[in-house]
């Protein structure tokens, strides 16, 4: 038994020497088809509906969340699932995506947001890093469904028609900006030190 796996570690170790040009060229394009399509399989399986909310984290917390708005149940039927906002579409972005949601996974292991009372206390804070990186890529997964080419300003309301042919044509706001409760509820703001001034000012 060790002879034979001597002589396998000679050939792994210098396959050319005992191997064809041919044969090593055929089986690496074999091999690299079988990891693309089996990281390209992984890859899509992570992306669905169902593995986001098969942990209790997101499936008892957000997701009851999304189940009460229009990106849930519409008119149209059309509907939004996690991966539509939370992961860009192009393959390039949703590889990055993928590589920074891996810190999820961690606190997954240690339970970081594991009970109702954790997530609350971490919300605000969850929120804040989803609004920065929608703010950052110039809110692309929501740009993925709303055109600003498309929109009708004649059917919308006056002041969502303003701020859509104003301040979004210009690129001073993006979506977010406006929009940040539209799928989940929105954290406990903490309240500034303007705020405070105000509500002691006033009777």
């Amino acid at each position: 038994m060790l002879r034979l796996l001597r002589r396998y570690w000679v050939v792994v170790r210098r396959p050319s020497h005992y191997l064809s040009l041919g044969f090593l060229t055929i089986g690496g394009f074999v091999a690299g088809i079988i990891f693309w399509g089996g990281f390209n399989t992984a890859l899509e399986l992570t992306n669905t509906e169902a593995f986001c909310i098969s942990c209790h984290e997101m499936r008892d917390n957000v997701y009851v969340e999304l189940q009460s708005t229009i990106h849930f149940t519409n008119r149209s039927g059309v509907r939004a699932k996690c991966p539509d906002c939370h992961v860009p579409h192009d393959w390039t972005d949703k590889v990055a995506r993928k590589m920074q949601a891996s810190k999820e996974v961690w606190g997954k292991i240690f339970g970081s947001i594991n009970t109702r009372e954790k997530f609350e206390a971490a919300r605000l804070e969850l929120a804040q890093h989803e609004w920065e990186r929608l703010k950052a890529n110039n809110s692309l997964e929501c740009r993925n469904c709303h055109g600003y080419d498309y929109m009708d300003f004649t059917r919308q309301s006056p002041r969502a028609a303003a701020q859509h042919s104003t301040m979004l044509a210009s690129g001073e706001r993006t979506c977010i900006d406006c929009h940040k409760g539209i799928a989940h509820r929105l954290p406990a703001l903490p309240v500034t030190k303007s705020e405070k001034q105000v509500s002691m000012a006033s009777p």
